[in-house]
């Protein structure tokens, strides 16, 4: 199949001269309360997250929609949580990186942070992948994919996208 990359760069510039502007109205939300993932193993989730991550746990009490289940929160920093369930009893898949799902989560750190937990990485012997000397991308233990990015909120290589 032909892509027509003149198309494609006509509705972008069209999308941004409807949608953009220099007044942006404020956003409705507060900001992103928590993302929730699904976790096979939960301590094996906490050692991985907590202590390789460097991500605080803050809390873990039974979900509240599902008898039994774990509903664990991470601290990512600026008020935000990432959090997961555990579900016992039920048969899932594992975790699939599909057209249409979840394609990964960025997450920022302070560039100094990135060289640490890089070679943590390195370390724990979890595969990853270096993109731009800002972007770290690699999998969970339940195969969810995570960036780190060096870059502060609010801006992507170099561009503010906030």
């Amino acid at each position: 199949m032909e892509i027509d990359y003149a198309a494609i760069e006509a509705e972008r510039a069209r999308i941004r001269e409807r949608y953009l502007s220099e007044r942006r109205a404020a956003s409705s939300a507060r900001g992103l309360h928590h993302f929730a993932l699904i976790s096979s193993d939960v301590e094996r989730t906490i050692r991985f997250y907590h202590e390789l991550l460097e991500f605080p746990l803050t809390e873990i009490f039974e979900n509240r929609d599902y008898r039994g289940s774990n509903h664990f929160f991470f601290d990512i920093g600026n008020g935000n949580l990432l959090a997961f369930f555990d579900l016992p009893g039920l048969d899932l898949e594992p975790y699939k990186e599909v057209l249409g799902g979840l394609h990964h989560i960025a997450i920022s750190v302070e560039p100094a942070t990135w060289e640490r937990l890089r070679g943590k990485l390195d370390a724990a012997g979890v595969p990853h992948q270096v993109e731009s000397g800002s972007s770290i991308y690699f999998q969970d233990p339940d195969g969810a994919r995570l960036e780190l990015l060096a870059d502060p909120l609010g801006e992507m290589y170099g561009t503010r996208v906030m």
